[in-house]
């Protein structure tokens, strides 16, 4: 089977998120299934000024190789991607995103018949990418290169849709035909991702039940009646872990490493944490620990109206991240009241992060939608015990057997589970047995990759 994965952001070459992960890990996955994939991501200027060696295709195209062979098709044009910032920068949005990524589509579409190879599947990824399933069938449509060529589109967040005024319209270069309600027209403007989930095979999610949540109301941002239309072409699939930078028996970023099988030199980790942060070295109380932007999103909202409770429990707190500047005062108020319970950090500190995942007993992650979730995964990985709100990924990998649930999105319950978590803790035998079941998890990259087949070969059978 041949794949053209299609993302705006390929890890290590460009990101800014998420996706970047996914798209990175994914192919490589892949290739260890003995499958042929290749990648088609723009040429931005946070590429062309590393240190990644490229080869020249053509004046306008050249790849790197990652994996054992992989190639990651680089599309130029200064004009478009030789600029700061991928879809924007301190100012916001660059106003012409919808040029530079229509262009990327079609040259991406292009490149495949000029190195002469022919996919069985295109795996287009969010907005950026959908043009390529829509050119497909319209543009391209009348070349015999490009007949039986099946899309998947994965929606990493239903959020960000690629949203661009009318007017704009004829810089697609599709017919006004399609500028309607079956097509990219979503109320009186142009929505990019909506056009990839009318024109694709298969849509999928990063999560069952993230797939499922996206057909409602309140999670589909207004593209709920598209994907109930389409229900019967829905998918989800979490997205996997990378093991080998997230493994606490390798970890070099950790005070000391450990597994399952030597369980007591976790709580190094815990001591050694609780002395970065200064906080007081006490083995048998709680250390919650939090890595996250700091937004509604993520269950700040409330965090925030809980936390004076939280802070009179018996327990410690560590949170790293930055986000919203409200959060951020409010959290610095109660660092002044309870010095010797929360320890701040607002930054990001990825060699803080590994020991956060590492020291602390219980990791928070109260968010109010979560399409996948990595933290939950990374903290089960190191025995740290998760406490999430039941949505999405965070629904589909944490369970009464490896962690802390609560339904109902109220400070009140987000308290009272809290509770809960932190007089587990105090039966240090089924607490160390919940520590060694969560570690023995398997959230890889082989897994996911395997179910993205089955995937595969659904569509190729349409």
């Amino acid at each position: 089977m041949k794949i053209l994965l299609a993302a705006s952001e390929v890890v290590p070459f460009a990101k800014t998120g998420g996706l970047a992960d996914v798209a990175g890990a994914l192919p490589l996955a892949l290739e260890d299934l003995k499958k042929e994939i290749i990648v088609a991501m723009p040429y931005y200027k946070a590429v062309s000024s590393s240190k990644f060696k490229t080869v020249r295709v053509k004046k306008d195209i050249s790849y790197s190789v990652m994996g054992n062979n992989i190639k990651v098709y680089f599309i130029e044009n200064a004009k478009y991607f030789d600029r700061d910032g991928l879809y924007g920068d301190k100012d916001g949005d660059h106003k012409d995103n919808l040029e530079r990524f229509s262009y990327y589509c079609k040259r991406t579409l292009e490149l495949l018949k000029e190195i002469n190879f022919k996919p069985d599947i295109i795996h287009v990824h969010d907005w950026q990418a959908c043009l390529i399933p829509v050119y497909l069938k319209t543009l391209f449509a009348g070349d015999a290169f490009y007949k039986n060529i099946k899309t998947i589109l994965t929606i990493h967040n239903i959020g960000y849709q690629g949203l661009f005024p009318k007017e704009e319209f004829p810089k697609l270069g599709l017919d006004w035909s399609f500028f309607n309600i079956e097509g990219l027209e979503f109320y009186g403007k142009i929505n990019i991702l909506k056009g990839g989930m009318e024109f694709c095979d298969i849509i999928n999610t990063v999560s069952p039940t993230y797939s499922k949540e996206i057909q409602t109301k309140e999670f589909g941002f207004g593209l709920e009646g598209v994907l109930n239309k389409r229900r019967n072409s829905v998918f989800g699939i979490l997205n996997g872990l990378d093991y080998s930078i997230w493994n606490p028996s390798t970890d070099k970023f950790i005070a000391k490493n450990y597994s399952f099988q030597s369980i007591e030199d976790k709580y190094k980790n815990k001591e050694e944490l609780q002395k970065t942060c200064k906080l007081p070295l006490k083995k048998d109380v709680p250390l919650l620990g939090i890595v996250s932007r700091l937004a509604e999103q993520k269950g700040l909202d409330i965090l925030a109206e809980a936390i004076e409770s939280i802070c009179k429990m018996e327990l410690q707190f560590i949170i790293l991240g930055t986000g919203d500047l409200k959060y951020h005062l409010l959290l610095q108020e109660k660092v002044k009241k309870y010095p010797k319970v929360i320890s701040l950090h607002l930054k990001f500190d990825d060699v803080l992060a590994h020991n956060i995942y590492a020291g602390s007993d219980i990791f928070l992650m109260p968010s109010k939608y979560e399409p996948c979730g990595l933290g939950q995964l990374i903290s089960l990985r190191y025995g740290t015990i998760p406490l999430v709100f039941k949505t999405g990924g965070l629904a589909d990998t944490v369970k009464k057997d490896n962690g802390f649930i609560f339904g109902k999105y109220t400070k009140e319950e987000l308290i009272k589970t809290v509770k809960k978590a932190t007089k587990a803790f105090e039966d240090k035998e089924k607490w160390t047995e919940t520590v060694i079941r969560a570690m023995q998890y398997n959230f890889s990259w082989e897994e996911s990759a395997k179910k993205y087949l089955q995937l595969y070969a659904k569509a190729t059978s349409q």
